[in-house]
């Protein structure tokens, strides 16, 4: 397997913006020549968005337990790397993913505090030794990225969570980001223009990398 494309990861807690960093972003590596597939997780294919939709949201008066969360998001990544990231890769294509394995590492690892051990099995049977060629970490105090949300409007399952959960998440986070050495951390708590710059100063190093 021949892969030329590039996977590019935008990673961050709720109310990081995301959404704005991923829309410079594809309109960078579009203007450096690149076909880009923007993909999101949980989601992606047909499968991987009925999961997301079990993820999301209460299912009446059942609990969603810590383990099915998290073998719910692997099947669902499982579905959206074979699928479409991989096949877009090896026709030269670039995929740009809002979320993927640091997700997973940060929500249910950091978060819900499931043991490394278990997610690194995980990984280990979905993605074996595929990872991403650029990271970008939104980083973002968890009130403020909460009071972003729910500005938006109204929260799902896991963004209803409190915020001792979300500080734990962006703890793993950072540890995680320092552990990688091909993930940048944005700032998100200065002002718009310095976030898009920092975004954009960040992909074309890589560009030019």
């Amino acid at each position: 397997m021949h892969i030329s494309g590039k996977f590019i990861v935008i990673e961050g807690l709720e109310g990081a913006g995301k959404s704005s960093a991923v829309a410079i972003l594809t309109q960078s590596i579009q203007a450096a020549g690149h076909i880009v597939i923007n993909t999101r997780e949980p989601g992606g294919t047909a499968m991987a968005e009925a999961i997301r939709d079990v993820v999301k949201h209460d299912w009446h008066d059942e609990k969603v337990t810590v383990e099915a969360e998290l073998l719910l998001m692997y099947a669902a990544r499982a579905q959206l790397v074979q699928n479409v990231i991989l096949p877009n890769l090896e026709k030269g294509h670039w995929v740009l993913g809002d979320r993927h394995d640091m997700s997973s590492q940060a929500y249910q690892g950091g978060g819900r505090q499931i043991d490394q051990s278990m997610i690194e099995n995980l990984r280990a049977i979905t993605l074996k030794d595929f990872r991403p060629d650029f990271t970008l970490y939104m980083d973002v105090e968890p009130k403020e990225g909460l009071k972003r949300a729910k500005g938006r409007g109204e929260l799902d399952r896991i963004e209803q969570e409190d915020v001792s959960f979300f500080e734990r998440t962006r703890e793993r986070y950072l540890l995680l980001a320092q552990q990688d050495k091909n993930c940048v951390v944005i700032n998100t708590m200065q002002s718009i223009k310095a976030v898009h710059n920092d975004v954009e100063l960040a992909i074309n190093q890589f560009l030019e990398s």
